[in-house]
């Protein structure tokens, strides 16, 4: 049997590659690049040209972040192995030849990790998440701190909102791609902010990947995380919240604000200046 014909018994689930339903499900790359470099500039009047992306996974940020111009460089860190090979494999690999080299990824723990210090440090993803003590978060804050340059910036985003405490799935249909994204809550523990959560991919064959990525995290809150970046040594750490377009959805617009609007589910990004 041919390699075709025996894909044609294969369904969608067994041919997908978890990957790539990720990025096409949760980042936004291209997106995320001009917010931190537009950020930057106007916190600085300057431009950044060194950005360290922690928790990078398949380093998409740090690609994309390389093909500015040949004047930037990017740094990933991730702990995982496996998914900084595919990442190499996939992405970096893929990057023009002159973009390749001036992308590093290195295999470590954030919390230990030695590199250049950067003008732009990025957490997505909610990942920094794992650390649930104000003490582990403030030492990786502090970490943070020390990575970046004097007049640097750290950036992190999280999600909150009533919703955000509840068991729950939701799903997104990606009809383009074939596939749905089910973002599920599995568990919340509201004494200690304990959140177990679960990605799953159903596809249109009726095929499934279930907990295809799990996450155990603390729900940590905005004040939280503003107070430990301030105790870890940034002079100031400032909410960005998202606009909304005229039916009241999101618009994909951050801008700077103390106080935020009641919704029930919410993504913001934190922005720390040294």
């Amino acid at each position: 049997m041919s390699a075709k014909s025996a894909s044609k018994h294969l369904t969608m689930a067994e041919q997908a590659d978890i990957h790539e339903l990720y990025e096409l499900s949760v980042q936004n790359v291209e997106h995320e690049v001009e917010f931190l470099q537009t950020t930057f500039k106007q916190l600085t009047g300057r431009t950044a040209y060194l950005f360290r992306e922690d928790f990078c996974g398949t380093a998409s940020a740090s690609c994309e972040w390389v093909r500015q111009g040949k004047e930037f460089q990017a740094i990933g860190v991730d702990i995982d192995a496996a998914v900084l090979e595919w990442g190499r494999a996939n992405r970096v690999g893929k990057l023009d030849i002159e973009d390749r080299a001036r992308v590093s990824l290195i295999e470590a723990d954030v919390m230990v990790v030695d590199t250049p210090r950067v003008d732009v440090l990025a957490a997505f993803n909610f990942s920094y998440f794992i650390f649930d003590t104000r003490d582990t978060l403030r030492a990786y804050f502090e970490r943070a701190y020390e990575a970046t340059n004097d007049g640097g910036v750290f950036f992190c985003d999280m999600f909150g909102g009533p919703e955000a405490q509840e068991e729950l799935k939701e799903k997104t249909k990606y009809k383009k791609h074939g596939f749905s994204y089910i973002w599920h809550q599995a568990k919340f523990h509201p004494v200690s902010n304990f959140i177990r959560c679960h990605i799953h991919f159903k596809f249109k064959d009726g095929s499934k990947i279930k907990k295809a990525f799990t996450y155990e995290w603390r729900l940590w809150s905005a004040p939280e995380i503003r107070e430990l970046l301030l105790e870890a040594g940034f002079r100031k750490a400032t909410l960005y919240w998202e606009g909304e377009d005229e039916d009241g959805e999101g618009n994909g617009e951050f801008t700077p604000d103390e106080k935020g609007e009641a919704d029930l589910a919410w993504i913001a990004y934190i922005v720390a200046e040294k």
